[in-house]
């Protein structure tokens, strides 16, 4: 990220690096894009460089919200990896973008999920849910009345 923005002329301070390491991308409430907004608002920033469209959000409806709410603040966005352009294909590019990056989230997660269950043990917890610790089969016409 430094490289590019050094070849451009420009310098970047660490307190307008805006991170949200362990937060999900699928979300808009995040510390990191939350001081973001802010800034923006407050008209402290002009212009906001990012690698890709999935680093601001990782659906493209909330990349799209965001996106119009910092042009309405007066701010450009710049993306390292493919800059945007007048091109008015650019716009179709950018939501396509944020489809696959929607899709791949739903993707990691569904692999995650199906990756985690095999390897918990039993009575162990896997991401918040607890697995049976035993399994209790009682034959039809065995079963103690209620009472």
């Amino acid at each position: 990220m430094r490289d590019p923005l050094r070849e451009q002329g420009l310098t970047l301070e660490e307190s307008l690096i805006f991170r949200d390491d362990g937060y999900s991308g699928s979300r808009l409430n995040r510390p990191g894009l939350d001081r973001l907004r802010d800034a923006i608002r407050e008209r402290r920033l002009d212009q906001v460089v990012l690698t890709a469209p999935d680093r601001l959000a990782r659906n493209d409806v909330h990349q799209v919200l965001l996106l119009e709410e910092f042009e309405q603040d007066g701010c450009q966005v710049q993306f390292l990896d493919r800059p945007m352009s007048q091109d008015p294909h650019d716009p179709l590019w950018l939501q396509i973008r944020g489809a696959v990056a929607d899709y791949e989230r739903t993707l990691i997660t569904e692999r995650m999920r199906r990756a985690a269950w095999p390897n918990c043990g039993l009575g162990s917890c896997c991401h918040g849910r607890t697995r049976p610790t035993a399994t209790v089969r009682i034959p039809i016409g065995r079963a103690i009345p209620a009472g």
